[in-house]
């Protein structure tokens, strides 16, 4: 393996594991503990990683908590989220919805992509810090608490002067006849304005998320562009949203 992807493969797994042993890694890659020792050393000198004794750990943590260990379908999201990149160009213009899927998009996104990418989830915002190519504006308005997302008539009003290529949208509920729905009002005037204000949506949905409806409409099925599931396209769960058209991956 060379020396660039097996520096790769290790900024992926700190960022998915926000902590990650010498050892471990030099099982994982098959090299040496010195060379792992090495390349930690880089990698903190770039400001990818912050070396720590043992390992190394995601320069995040020393900017704010979050805790993913908690993080419920945390493998499905991670698997969604890999996907997910495959529609990611350089120099792409960006708007990223809250929730923890999006949240492992973010962790995962190349180190060397350059974009410039529009959040109103903290938590996002905080870990595309990461990305020293990345040019992250965050969206300001009301915090909600509980999701540390902004709400409110700002975040709408400053999205309709917004125009980005795609919209990685978290999805809270999907069904055939009612498309894709929310549990809360302001949030869903809120991803009605990033629909409008995008090219190409790319809707981010964990399995059990599938034929759920919730009180708030967002869009209706045939006004789906692209949706991302862990599942495989052969999963008899998709067939009723393959033949009623909607683009998968």
């Amino acid at each position: 393996m060379k020396k660039k992807e097996r520096q790769k493969k290790i900024i992926d797994e700190v960022s998915i594991n926000r902590k990650v042993s010498s050892s471990f890694l030099s099982e994982k890659l098959e090299v040496s503990e010195d060379t792992i020792r090495r390349d930690i050393h880089e990698l903190d000198g770039k400001g990818l990683i912050t070396k720590v004794h043992g390992g190394a750990i995601s320069t995040i943590q020393k900017l704010y908590h979050y805790n993913e260990d908690i993080i419920y379908n945390r493998e499905n999201k991670i698997h969604i989220a890999q996907k997910a990149i495959s529609l990611i160009e350089d120099n792409m213009v960006i708007i990223m919805s809250g929730g923890t899927t999006n949240l492992m998009l973010a962790k995962l996104f190349p180190k060397d992509l350059k974009a410039t990418i529009y959040t109103y989830s903290l938590p996002i915002a905080m870990q595309l810090t990461e990305h020293p190519l990345i040019e992250t504006i965050f969206i300001g308005g009301k915090i909600h608490r509980s999701s540390m997302v902004t709400t409110g008539i700002d975040v709408i009003q400053y999205l309709s002067n917004v125009r980005a290529d795609v919209c990685f949208m978290g999805v809270s509920g999907l069904s055939i006849d009612q498309g894709i729905t929310d549990e809360g009002y302001e949030v869903s005037l809120i991803k009605k304005a990033m629909i409008n204000s995008a090219e190409h949506i790319v809707y981010l949905v964990t399995s059990n998320k599938l034929n759920e409806k919730l009180n708030f409409d967002v869009c209706g099925l045939n006004e789906i562009d692209t949706v991302v599931t862990n599942l495989d396209l052969d999963d008899p769960i998709l067939n009723e949203y393959i033949s009623a058209g909607v683009n998968l991956l």
